[in-house]
């Protein structure tokens, strides 16, 4: 976290031009950042009738990089009052186009999760210092992949209230890192993910009440992995697949957790 200064100079350079108003005040832009010297290209929603600070939600991408999916949820959490920030996880050049290549690349990150820590921190950094944001209460989610990341945000010590997986994969090659965490973690997962199976849940329970950490966790039935991704298909027995039913429960649950972690909420 010593390198904020440099970082956030970069990364409060908007691209104004790439400016897209949504709904109401909320507005959208495309945001440069670096970690180190690899360049970064981020997407910020926020409603800007108003100057008063409020909490800020990351949002982290899914396996094949930033894209539609993430920006749309930001955009959602701005309409609700938070400043989004969609991070770019793999740098702007880098979005995968089959599955092949997608799984490569999450691959580097969950293998080195100091890596992972470190990118999402300059993601971290950034929403922190945007002048709309409440430093003092930032939360993030994420999906598959990003779910993963959330929790290792959480697991670096990072002062987030609250982080929330929608099925993300629970393991961690260092379980005793949970008692830096500072914050609430809400896991949404899909009961018959084939992805990330009992034992994997198991043993994240265990991390979190030995490490004494404020949590919950959701199990949708009939659920399997992107159950809330629309674009997943239709097919459960492929074990990847939107789920309208828990997409929206799970939804709900996230709305109710930053609420009661950020009360009050914002209007």
């Amino acid at each position: 976290m010593e390198r904020i200064g440099s970082r956030v100079v970069l990364a409060l350079v908007l691209l104004s031009s790439l400016t897209t108003p949504v709904k109401a005040a909320v507005e959208t832009q495309e945001v440069e950042y670096r970690d180190g010297q690899t360049l970064l290209r981020g997407f910020l929603a926020a409603d800007t009738s108003s100057d008063d600070p409020r909490p800020g939600i990351l949002v982290v991408h899914e396996y094949k990089g930033l894209g539609e999916y993430a920006k749309r949820r930001a955009v959602q959490l701005a309409e609700m009052g938070y400043v989004a920030f969609a991070v770019d996880m793999y740098g702007q050049d880098v979005r995968p186009t089959t599955h092949e290549e997608a799984a490569a690349t999450a691959g580097v990150y969950k293998s080195d999760r100091s890596l992972m820590r470190q990118r999402i921190l300059a993601g971290y950094e950034v929403l922190g210092a945007h002048p709309l944001t409440d430093p003092s209460r930032i939360g993030a989610v994420g999906y598959c992949f990003g779910g993963t990341t959330v929790l290792e945000l959480a697991r670096s010590g990072a002062p987030v209230a609250g982080v929330v997986s929608f099925h993300g994969a629970l393991s961690s090659p260092r379980p005793s890192d949970a008692r830096a965490i500072k914050g609430r973690v809400l896991v949404l997962h899909g009961a018959s993910d084939p992805h990330i199976g009992p034992d994997e849940v198991e043993a994240f329970r265990r991390e979190m009440e030995e490490a004494g950490v404020k949590w919950r966790l959701i199990s949708y039935e009939g659920a399997v992995h992107s159950f809330t991704v629309p674009e997943a298909g239709d097919d459960p027995s492929t074990g990847v697949a939107y789920n309208a039913e828990a997409d929206r429960r799970s939804w709900e649950e996230m709305t109710n957790f930053f609420r009661e972690i950020f009360a009050p909420a914002p209007v």
